[in-house]
C-alpha cells in the first residue's frame, strides 16, 4: 500500500495520499498514519517535485563519486541520506520553525550525471542546478563527492548576480590544484571557485579542519585565496558561540553557499565516508553552528562525502539528514511564500 490508506468497505486504495498539510503546501507523508519504514524514501517523506508543480526549496540528489581519491561509494549517499531521513518530523523546536509549513519543500530527485567523463558530469549538474532554480527555488543537494560542489557554487553565482559568500564545513581543505594532473576532483573544487570569481574571497571560510597536508605550501596557498580557517580544535577550545559571532561577522549579509562534507565531523559520529580523520567536530556541535547561522542570506547548500558502505546503524545518514534538514529550515525561515529572500538582515550587516 506505500504511502497509501484503505478507504471503505470495499477496501479500495485512496486515491489521496495521507500527507501533512500546512500553510497550503504539501508536507510530508503523515507518519502517525502510516509507518515511517514503508513506502518510498523521499527525503524526509516529502512530496516529489513532480507532484507539487513548484518548490521554493528543491532537495535534489547527485549520485557522483568519480572525483574521489581514496575510497569510493558517495554515489550512494542521497539514497542512503533519503533512507535516514525517514524519522525527521515537520517541527524543528532548535529554531522554532515548521519549515515544510513555512514554504513548499519537495524532492527533486537525482541528477542523471555521467560517472565516466568528469568535465561532463561538471556541465551536467550545474545546468542541471540552473534550470531547477530558473523560478527562484532555492537548492539544498545531496552528494555525492565534493567535486559537485563546484557547479552548484556556478549555479548559486549566476542566479545571485555576483560572487557568493561560502561557509566550507570539512576535514580538509579541498584547495589543492591538481590530482595525477586532474584540474576537477573532490579535493580541488574550491581552488577553481576562486580562480573562477565565482567566491567572494572576503567572506570564504573553512571550518573543522584537521589533519596532516602536504605541506605549509597548503595552508599558505589557501591564505593567498583569501579562506579564514576555523580548524576543528579552534571549535573545541573557542566553543560555538565565539565561532559562529567571528563566522557571521565575515559573512555579514552577502549571499551565501554552505557546503558540508560528512567528515567534518570525527569518524565516532560519521564512520560512512571517503577520507576519514580523527579529531573532528561532534554532531552536536555542527548542529549548532549551523544553527547560529538563522538570519543570513542562505542561497544555496550540499550535504557531500556520505559513503554508505562504511557506515554503521546509519550513524553517518542520520547526521547528514539532520545537517539537511537544519539547512532546509535556515532557508526557509527566511523565505515567504513564492517570495524568495534576496536579503536577511543581521546585526553584522556590511
Amino acid at each position: 500500500m506505500g504511502n497509501f490508506a484503505l478507504a471503505g468497505p470495499d477496501g479500495k486504495e485512496a486515491v489521496e495520499e495521507l500527507r501533512v498539510m500546512g500553510g497550503g503546501h504539501l508536507g510530508p507523508i503523515d507518519s502517525s498514519r502510516i509507518p515511517r519504514y514503508a513506502g518510498a524514501a523521499t527525503f524526509a517523506r516529502l512530496p516529489r517535485l513532480d507532484q507539487v508543480g513548484r518548490a521554493d526549496i528543491a532537495v535534489v540528489g547527485v549520485p557522483f563519486d568519480s572525483g574521489v581519491s581514496y575510497r569510493p561509494g558517495a554515489r550512494f549517499g542521497g539514497n542512503h541520506i533519503r533512507e535516514a531521513s525517514r524519522l525527521l518530523r515537520p517541527y524543528n523546536p532548535a529554531l522554532d520553525v515548521s519549515p515544510f509549513e513555512r514554504v513548499q519543500v519537495a524532492d527533486a530527485g537525482d541528477m542523471a550525471v555521467n560517472p565516466f567523463n568528469i568535465n561532463e558530469a561538471i556541465e551536467t549538474v550545474q545546468q542541471n542546478a540552473l534550470d531547477l532554480t530558473a523560478d527562484g527555488a532555492r537548492l539544498v543537494t545531496l552528494g555525492g563527492d565534493h567535486t559537485i560542489a563546484l557547479p552548484l557554487l556556478r549555479a548559486a553565482s549566476e542566479r545571485a548576480g555576483s560572487p557568493v559568500a561560502m561557509l566550507h564545513f570539512d576535514a580538509h581543505l579541498d584547495t589543492w590544484d591538481t590530482y595525477f594532473g586532474a584540474e576537477y576532483t573532490h579535493g580541488t573544487p574550491f581552488r577553481r571557485a576562486v580562480e573562477e570569481g565565482i567566491l567572494d574571497t572576503e567572506a570564504i571560510s573553512h571550518v573543522g579542519t584537521r589533519g596532516p597536508l602536504y605541506g605549509v605550501r597548503d595552508l599558505e596557498d589557501d591564505r593567498r585565496f583569501g579562506f579564514g580557517i576555523v580548524t576543528s580544535s579552534d571549535v573545541y577550545r573557542q566553543g560555538v558561540d565565539e565561532v559562529v559571532d567571528k563566522l557571521r561577522t565575515r559573512i555579514g549579509n552577502r549571499p551565501l553557499y554552505v557546503s558540508v562534507d560528512i567528515d567534518v565531523l570525527d569518524p565516532a559520529h560519521a564512520p560512512g565516508t571517503g577520507t576519514p580523520e580523527a579529531g573532528g567536530i561532534t554532531s552536536r556541535e555542527l548542529l549548532e553552528i549551523l544553527r547560529g547561522l538563522r538570519g543570513l542570506n542562505l542561497v544555496g547548500a550540499d550535504v557531500v562525502e556520505v559513503a554508505p558502505a562504511y557506515d554503521h546503524a546509519e550513524l553517518t545518514g542520520v547526521a547528514a539528514s539532520h545537517v539537511a534538514y537544519d539547512l532546509v529550515t535556515l532557508m526557509a525561515d527566511t523565505l515567504t511564500p513564492d517570495h524568495p529572500s534576496t536579503s536577511a538582515t543581521t546585526p553584522e550587516d556590511k
